[in-house]
């Protein structure tokens, strides 16, 4: 069965004692300080977490090669969402919620169950990611950079599986949503340890190599500042709102589709009552040959992929145009003028296929159909395409995280707190009505 996959973790880890724990613990403790600005590096056998995220990578493999064996069918029902499967490794037991649901999720996404456990039970150790979140959350990061593990306290994880249905109600609605993609939720227990929850998160960042500047954006003002890295250091900073200040998301045509898509994705996360999400964003400038030529057929191909059920948008694209293709276009990112010819194009057939002149006219109207009630866009032919946006000279990684704080009496109470101490100033613990509108309006005015 997954006998082949321990051998990529590297087997089960030997418990170091109480003394060598504290030991590293003091050292790591002071690695972190000195280190707090690095962001990411290897979580090799000294390593505080070397133990855990070996018994993470040994439980992820079995727990995956069910679904390798037994592939994921399209169809979930309310029962699988309730499901948790329990598997029992020597030192660790290792619990998965509504595995079938998260691995149909993951085939929809065009990822191969067989890709997904090689990446996440490697031989390669996971990348710790220290983050000036507030939280007290750990960050994993395989070490291929594509996926996020992420701690969770037992509230949140409560909270996403409670809203798991109309998450992925609104992923299929909505297949080119901004929203994190979440991929896996476990439990990991370790005799005489507290249990831990743990998330599984496909990487917006991915891949990294070139990116130049990353930000955590919330749409307002108050501790929205980081101080940059220093040229000459290879240091990964998340930079924040006012480090954004006289700087644009410039995306032309691809403006309003972003913009749509904030409405809609905040629009959800209000019916969740959740606030103080971020926006992250990330760009790097444009190869010659990533930039926009080519034969405007080629772009009906991406459109159709990505309006066509059942295919992936990840899945290769063909170079060859359609037949009957329009003339060619001088923007590849000129998604409106895909879709007004597709319109147009759909018409023409169903108008064919009444008159009796054409027996699949129907199909384009539908496929176009299908992008405007579910905000589709043309995809980019890239890696991580569902959160990659190409400008004319830039190429943008967007997505929205941490959608798990909801506005209880707690967080009521700090708004009113923080009114008092921050007057006449923007802070992000406002109504969830107020925090969409305002990231919205962010995204407005610092978008062209």
């Amino acid at each position: 069965m997954y006998g082949s996959l321990k051998g990529l973790s590297g087997g089960g880890p030997r418990q170091p004692s109480a003394t060598v724990k504290t030991r590293r613990r003091k050292r790591w403790g002071g690695l972190r300080q000195k280190w707090k600005m690095l962001g990411l590096f290897p979580i090799d056998p000294e390593h505080e977490f070397h133990g855990l995220t070996c018994m993470m990578k040994d439980g992820l493999a079995a727990a995956i090669q069910s679904t390798v064996d037994t592939p994921p069918t399209n169809i979930t029902s309310d029962e699988d969402f309730k499901m948790k499967d329990t598997q029992i490794h020597k030192g660790f037991t290792l619990q998965t919620y509504a595995g079938h649901v998260f691995a149909s999720f993951r085939s929809a996404l065009g990822m191969s169950e067989r890709e997904y456990q090689l990446s996440l039970c490697s031989a390669s150790s996971y990348l710790q990611f220290i983050s000036n979140s507030k939280s007290k959350a750990d960050f994993f990061l395989t070490n291929d950079k594509r996926f996020f593990l992420k701690t969770q306290n037992k509230r949140e994880i409560r909270f996403l599986l409670d809203n798991l249905k109309i998450y992925m109600e609104h992923l299929r609605k909505y297949p080119h949503s901004l929203l994190v993609k979440f991929l896996g939720v476990h439990k990991i227990k370790i005799p005489h340890q507290k249990e831990k929850y743990f998330i599984v998160m496909q990487s917006v960042f991915y891949p990294d190599d070139r990116i130049i500047a990353r930000y955590d954006i919330k749409g307002c003002e108050v501790s929205r500042w980081t101080d940059p890295s220093p040229e000459d250091h290879q240091v990964i900073a998340v930079l924040k709102d006012l480090n954004f200040r006289d700087q644009y998301i410039e995306l032309d045509q691809q403006r309003a589709w972003l913009l749509c898509q904030m409405e809609i994705d905040t629009h959800f996360l209000r019916r969740l009552n959740v606030l103080d999400y971020s926006l992250l964003l990330a760009h790097q400038p444009l190869h010659q040959d990533e930039r926009p030529r080519g034969s405007f057929g080629s772009l009906i191909i991406r459109a159709k992929r990505s309006v066509t059920p059942g295919s992936s948008p990840l899945h290769p694209v063909p170079e060859d145009p359609p037949s009957n293709s329009p003339p060619s276009s001088s923007s590849e990112t000129d998604g409106y003028h895909v879709r007004k010819w597709a319109v147009g194009r759909g018409r023409q057939r169903s108008r064919a296929s009444d008159s009796g002149e054409g027996g699949r006219g129907g199909g384009d109207s539908t496929e176009m159909a299908e992008v405007l009630a579910h905000n589709r866009r043309l995809l980019p032919n890239f890696k991580n395409p569902l959160h990659v946006i190409d400008g004319p000279e830039q190429r943008y990684f967007v997505g929205i995280i941490d959608i798990f704080t909801v506005y209880g009496l707690r967080k009521r109470l700090e708004h009113w707190w923080k009114r008092l101490r921050y007057p006449g100033r923007s802070f992000s613990t406002v109504s969830p009505p107020a925090y969409r509108a305002r990231l919205c309006d962010w995204v407005k005015e610092h978008s062209r």
